[in-house]
């Protein structure tokens, strides 16, 4: 008989209400909302959001999360790995040190331009690419010692954003990585066969959707990210070009047991309330039980 895929470790994600670091993202939601909303979709953990919207106090962020039944996962970390490695580290570390406080397990790491957003990226030369490389091994160490391990996130905007990128920080680094179905296919690479070749290196999993006509542009330098954000470039799982039940069919097959966070990027508008990405989000549980029926 074959081993039933499900359940499934599924944790939420700020993102998903519009919760991110971007200055002028968009309206942020405050975090007892966004954890309310989560609560009540049945969601029992979470990643953390961006450094600062939920408390830096480890006994508060605690309690907090207690107070809506939720457990801490880890948490993004976008820093600039390329140039003054010191500055990243410290940053790593005290992140890492809080995220092991509240019982979470991984850094999910993003190498950062420093140009404060997501929609350019200059070029690095050789050894700011090998620089970004110690970086992040250095990170995965300070990281170890707090009890988390540390996964580099490809993503769009970042250092390690394109299929070529990611295959040479996987041959070049021995850091897993997140997968991020919607980065990597905005990126250029096919997340299922991405999954398929190094399904040992997947360390984490983000779980979204794209519309792969708006994914087209931001890849064609036509759409900046953070328009075609707000333009629906995510879509809730099962209802954009991502084949979500084949990405997790492989992953199980592979052995994975991580979590699957889920994270469809959103931008709010200053009238907004949580809504209609509670019901985004709901609707992509509902496309995730169905997967859960069909035993794929």
């Amino acid at each position: 008989m074959t081993e039933p895929l499900y359940p499934l470790r599924i944790a939420a994600a700020p993102i998903s209400w519009g919760v991110c670091e971007v200055p002028g993202w968009g309206h942020v939601l405050d975090a007892r909302t966004v954890l309310s909303e989560m609560a009540a979709l049945g969601l029992s953990a979470t990643e953390l959001g961006p450094p600062g919207y939920l408390p830096r106090d480890p006994d508060e962020l605690r309690s907090l999360l207690e107070t809506f039944g939720i457990a801490a996962v880890g948490g993004f970390l976008a820093q600039v790995l390329h140039a003054e490695p010191e500055q990243a580290i410290a940053a790593a570390k005290e992140t890492a040190t809080l995220f092991a406080a509240t019982g979470a397990d991984v850094l999910v790491l993003a190498a950062a331009t420093g140009l404060g957003g997501y929609d350019a990226r200059p070029q690095l030369s050789e050894s700011e690419w090998r620089t970004l490389i110690d970086t992040a091994a250095a990170i995965r160490d300070v990281a170890a010692e707090c009890g988390l391990r540390t996964v580099l996130h490809p993503h769009v905007g970042t250092h390690v954003e394109t299929e070529p990128e990611v295959e040479r920080f996987l041959a070049d680094s021995d850091l897993d990585i997140c997968l991020d179905t919607g980065h990597l296919l905005i990126g250029g690479t096919d997340p299922v066969q991405l999954a398929q070749r190094h399904a040992g290196r997947i360390g984490h999993i983000h779980l979204k959707d794209v519309r792969s006509a708006v994914a087209d542009e931001v890849r064609g330098g036509t759409v900046e990210y953070s328009e075609a954000v707000r333009r629906g470039l995510y879509a809730p799982l099962g209802e954009g070009d991502v084949d979500i039940a084949a990405l997790v069919s492989s992953m199980h097959a592979a052995g994975y047991r991580g979590w699957y966070v889920m994270e469809q990027d959103t931008a709010l508008q200053p009238t907004d309330s949580a809504e209609l990405p509670s019901r985004d989000t709901e609707r992509s549980l509902r496309h995730l039980a169905g997967l859960v029926a069909a035993r794929i």
